[in-house]
């Protein structure tokens, strides 16, 4: 697990608080990272984003599904009855991430790597050996 990918055998299942929007993800994850910048904190309403980030065409959606484009790049995805933050994809959809709160089983996989350290709260302090960039990392 060093370079953050995982060999997953069965599928990575999840969905919103009122159960409208499953989806369901086959194969390895791309990796398994936390997310401080604060267009993630905005969007997620929480101190950080931590996120399983799959190949785009990976991923199933069943249920509605509303997109706000945060960015150029990224298109937040969320249920529009319940309003959970479920999903982040790239606008050229090469991957989607999924947001580990939504997953059916959450504790599944456990982040790699922190990225944009230069806005992360104060005081989240998440301990551990777990490398961090400041901002996106080395490509």
């Amino acid at each position: 697990m060093g370079d953050g990918r995982l060999m997953v055998a069965e599928a990575i299942a999840g969905g919103c608080l009122c159960g409208a929007c499953r989806y369901e993800a086959h194969g390895e994850p791309v990796d398994v990272r936390i997310c401080h910048c604060r267009k993630c904190q905005k969007a997620t309403g929480a101190p950080l984003y931590a996120r399983v980030r799959m190949p785009g065409d990976a991923v199933t959606i069943s249920g509605p599904v509303g997109w706000y484009p945060s960015s150029e790049h990224v298109l937040r995805g969320f249920c529009p009855n319940c309003g959970t933050s479920l999903f982040a994809r790239r606008a050229d959809g090469v991957t989607i991430s999924l947001m580990m709160g939504s997953l059916d089983d959450p504790d599944r996989f456990t982040p790699t790597g922190q990225i944009w350290m230069s806005s992360k709260q104060a005081w989240v302090d998440l301990g551990g050996d777990l490398p961090g960039y400041e901002e996106g990392p080395p490509a």
